[in-house]
Order: structure tokens, then C-alpha cells, then sequence
């Protein structure tokens, strides 16, 4: 995201006041994006960013910051596009290698779905359910890839069909999968967004798959807002990107979306538009990498269907060093990397 000026070195205030713009154009910010932008560490932006909250100028938030009373506030999709895009093309990368041929799913509307169905373009013989008419552009001269629009109304705000008409139109459909976004996620709620009509179209979609796939960037989780609309016993995986490494809140929030059974795949930095999954070289994961979570014992109401149960115990510590030194697994036959799969008592 650029703000239409080049930043060298600059004091203290001016770069409060650079950090403050942003905030103000886009909503929400992410620390790494502010960090890019002013040129400074993301230390140095954590500091600036809790200076301009004492003033009330803004409100910090997990991975970032917000617009004051940015809780439920929802960004448009101009503002969403210039955020995290770096992240949001890792784990479009990472979740598009879950889509085989021939499969059916259905894809909710968001910046990172948007990135999610550019890749699926290249998957031959996909028929794709959505209510979003920008996912439904990125897969329009897909020459093997069938797309089906929900009916509904149309939300300006985010190109996305909502209301009584598209959740008929999902009424009776089965599909393999659903892959969703939102604004916020946290282990105790789920995935939540700020808009009633959004959330209830996201879960007749979620109704209409056996699996359910979350994207979310680093970002969101831990961010709680209005409305519900995937349980955590529902979702079957996340895909999200690796977090600071001084973000233990965010390694905190994995671990526990995983000790309640959710399959986490993390994708590493490196990943290009196009690339699958990587394989794993000892202790080097080629890029478009996945860190699994390992979870503590326990068992969950609802598995996902057709996954493994790895063997033996995960390593101790703190979650955010459990995050950090989780061990990749490498899947020969699909070249990618394997899920963390639950373990029952």
C-alpha cells in the first residue's frame, strides 16, 4: 500500500503522523505493512502505534492497528485490497493446492477468496459455487473451470450477492468443500464478520460442503466482531500465514484453534503467484512451506472427514515456541506438506 510519498529517514512524529494517514485511508493496517511503508522495524511501529492509542487517535490491534471503535467497523473492498497482500497471496498459494480435479466447491466473497480463485483457474474439470462477483471474474475465461453465481442482491461494498435470494439458491447444493473469509477469528467464537447479510450468506455456504476452510491472515486472529458465521467445530482447516515471530499472542490463538481439532496450515514467506505446496528438505522447507500446530490431547464433535491422526506428543513450551519449532511433514505422493490432524484421549 502506498501512501503517494517516499519515506528515508524520518523522526518520530512525522512517522506517527505517516502511520496515522494510513490508518485513517485504509481502516485497518497490519505492523508489517506500517513498518514497510515508514522503513523502520516493526518494534519501533509497535511503539509508535501505542503512543498514537494513549492520544486516542487510534486502536491497537492484534497484528496491526484500527480506526478508533474499528471493532466492527468493515472496510470496503478498495481499502481490504491494499492490506496484508503479501500474506493473502501465500495462503491463496497454499490453499489452492488442496483442490484437486474435478472437485466442487464453493468460494465466499473477500480480497483473500478473490486471490484463492485466480489460482483455481488452472484447476481443470473445478466447478465453482460463489456469491462474489469478483471471485466469479478472476475464474470468467477459466476455459475448464465452471462457475455458478448464487442469485440475491448485490452489496456494493463488497461485490458479494446477500440476502433471502442467495441463501435459497444454496438450499439442496453439496459440494466437497467451502473455502470462507472473514473479518475476525478467534478459538472460542469462530469466524466472524461485521455485516449481518454477509454472515448469514456464509453460512448457508458453509451448510452446503463437507469440509470447511478458513482463510485468514495473521491478522484477524484473535479479532472478535459482530456476527458469528462459522463455529470453531465447524471448521475443518485454516489456512493462514506465519506470524512475528514476537507475536505470541497470535501463537497463542493457533494453539488453541488446534487443541479444539482445527487442522492448521501455515503458509511461509516465499510464496509466488502460482507455486503449490512445498516439500521438505530436512530441516528446510522450500517456500509455499506449511508449519503444522501440534495439538494438545483432545477430541472433537465434529472430524473432518478423510485425515490421519499423527502418533506422539507435540513439544512443550510456550505456545509461541511451540509454533515457531512445529515440525513440517512432507507428503511424497502429493508433494505437499501434511495437515495437523486432532488426537483423540
Amino acid at each position: 500500500m502506498d501512501v503517494g510519498v517516499t519515506v528515508g529517514f524520518v523522526f518520530a512524529a512525522e512517522r506517527r503522523q505517516l502511520i496515522l494517514e494510513m490508518v485513517r485511508a485504509n481502516g485497518a493496517v497490519s505492523l508489517r505493512e506500517l513498518a514497510r511503508v515508514v522503513q523502520t522495524s516493526e518494534v519501533t511501529v509497535r511503539r509508535d502505534v501505542r503512543a498514537l492509542e494513549a492520544e486516542g487517535l487510534l486502536d491497537r490491534r492484534h497484528g496491526g492497528a484500527v480506526l478508533p471503535g474499528g471493532f466492527t467497523r468493515e472496510s470496503g473492498f478498495p481499502q481490504k485490497s491494499h492490506l496484508a497482500t503479501a500474506e493473502k497471496t501465500a495462503i491463496a498459494d497454499l490453499a489452492a493446492s488442496f483442490v484437486e480435479e474435478g472437485e466442487a466447491v464453493v468460494v465466499g466473497a473477500g480480497t483473500t477468496t478473490q486471490e484463492l480463485a485466480r489460482r483455481l483457474a488452472r484447476v481443470p474439470g473445478l466447478t465453482v459455487v460463489t456469491n462474489s462477483l469478483l471471485v466469479a471474474q478472476a475464474l470468467a475465461h477459466a476455459n475448464r473451470v465452471e462457475v455458478v453465481m448464487t442469485g440475491g442482491t448485490l452489496r456494493g461494498s463488497n461485490y458479494a450477492l446477500v440476502g433471502s435470494g442467495a441463501e435459497q439458491s444454496l438450499q439442496g447444493l453439496r459440494v466437497s468443500r467451502a473455502f470462507l473469509s472473514g473479518s475476525g477469528l478467534t478459538a472460542e467464537r469462530g469466524l466472524s464478520t461485521s455485516n449481518m447479510l454477509s454472515a448469514s450468506v456464509d453460512r448457508a455456504l458453509v451448510q452446503a460442503a463437507a469440509e470447511v476452510v478458513v482463510l485468514a491472515d495473521h491478522t484477524k486472529l484473535g479479532t472478535d466482531t459482530m456476527f458469528q458465521t462459522v463455529p470453531t467445530d465447524v471448521i475443518t482447516r485454516l489456512v493462514t500465514d506465519e506470524p512475528p515471530a514476537h507475536d505470541d499472542r497470535a501463537a497463542t490463538e493457533l494453539q488453541a484453534l488446534a487443541d479444539q481439532g482445527v487442522h492448521i496450515s501455515v503458509a511461509g514467506p516465499g510464496t509466488g503467484t502460482g507455486s503449490a505446496a512445498g516439500t521438505v528438505h530436512g530441516d528446510a522447507v522450500a517456500p509455499a512451506r506449511r508449519r503444522d500446530v501440534p495439538p494438545l490431547p483432545g477430541q472433537r464433535r465434529n472430524l473432518p472427514l478423510g485425515h490421519g491422526r499423527p502418533d506422539g506428543p507435540g513439544p512443550g513450551g510456550p505456545p509461541g515456541d511451540r509454533l515457531r519449532s512445529a515440525v513440517s511433514l512432507g507428503d511424497q505422493a502429493t508433494a505437499r506438506v501434511a495437515d495437523l490432524a486432532p488426537r483423540r484421549r
